[in-house]
């Protein structure tokens, strides 16, 4: 799997990891298609199910787009399908409880919980282009907001390479 890290206008390396549905989705898989892929840090917490729902709501005008929603987190695939069912989310989310797409996106970061210093994933969110490459980031990303933001700068982003 990839040690590098990812950067804008270079190629996102392949991954492929487990999904909800019962599947795993590489990035291959996903040619032709515009990928939002947001990294959040845990399944059911007042901040990521805003943000899930936020992502929901706003499906059809990032299909629209030719996109796909990928949500990413550390959380095993029963709790991803939990939290989706719950809230009714119509994209997929991937568990990666190895680390390895939070660290080629270089998510992981220390975080303050409760006083205690904690490595977790800091709220991020990137655009791949149809072509597998990187062309938007976002990180520390506040909820509020957001999904408005990353849908602008997908028809942003589309209309320039068209």
């Amino acid at each position: 799997m990839p040690t590098k890290k990812v950067a804008i206008g270079k190629p996102v390396p392949e991954f492929c990891l487990p999904a909800t549905g019962a599947q795993e989705i590489a990035l291959s898989d996903l040619s032709g298609k515009y990928v939002v892929l947001y990294f959040y840090p845990k399944d059911s917490t007042p901040g990521c199910t805003r943000e899930g729902q936020d992502f929901r709501d706003n499906k059809a005008k990032f299909s629209r787009q030719k996109s796909v929603i990928l949500g990413v987190s550390r959380d095993s695939i029963k709790a991803h399908e939990n939290f989706k069912a719950k809230q009714d989310f119509n994209f997929e989310l991937l568990s990666d409880k190895e680390e390895v797409l939070c660290k080629l996106f270089d998510v992981i970061k220390e975080k303050n919980m409760y006083g205690k210093k904690v490595m977790g994933i800091e709220r991020s969110t990137f655009i791949i282009d149809a072509e597998g490459v990187l062309r938007h980031e976002w990180r520390k990303v506040k909820v509020d907001g957001h999904v408005d933001e990353v849908l602008a700068t997908l028809k942003a982003i589309r209309k320039e390479q068209e």
